[in-house]
């Protein structure tokens, strides 16, 4: 089990060093440039990813509700205008971050109780695996989002599906 979530995390990792990299071979202002789409730009969208990955790394911690909301604010705003090699960095720092905890779980069965601010939604009782696979596929939306927002720039993409990284891994061995 912890062999699995480990691989879908790398996964996640490997996945957004993928955008990176093909970003960083573009011209430097499509990074910022604003346009009509989800997000008001790819960097704004890499931000949002960046806050969610914080913020599920602190529930997964047992981290204060409140802190963690508190922190997600006082976030937004500093990593507005972070460069792409900025954005590249803290997403290895926090990701180094997620595998240090990983390596502190014992059991990814384990019980987590969370209270979200969505209206309607309750209290949430879950495990360590169910929210990686949340942190995981929510990324995996979010670079669909990115795919969307470069080709509306008249960019290709990057492919990023899993199985484009099990064989990535596969030719590694």
């Amino acid at each position: 089990m912890k062999h699995q979530t480990l691989s879908l995390y790398d996964y996640h990792v490997w996945a957004n060093q993928k955008f990176f990299d093909h970003l960083k071979e573009l011209p430097q202002n499509i990074y910022d440039e604003e346009m009509q789409s989800v997000f008001p730009s790819i960097s704004q969208a890499f931000a949002h990813m960046y806050v969610a990955d914080t913020i599920w790394l602190g529930v997964m911690s047992g981290g204060n509700y409140d802190e963690i909301k508190a922190l997600a604010g006082r976030m937004r705003e500093k990593i507005k205008a972070k460069s792409i090699e900025e954005m590249e960095s803290m997403f290895f720092n926090l990701s180094e971050q997620y595998k240090a905890f990983f390596d502190r779980q014992e059991n990814l069965d384990q019980a987590i109780f969370y209270e979200p601010e969505y209206p309607g939604f309750g209290r949430l009782e879950t495990n360590l695996l169910e929210l990686v696979q949340h942190v995981v596929n929510h990324g995996t939306y979010h670079r669909g989002n990115i795919t969307a927002m470069l080709r509306q720039l008249g960019y290709p993409g990057v492919m990023t599906d899993y199985v484009v990284y099990l064989y990535a891994m596969n030719m590694k061995k």
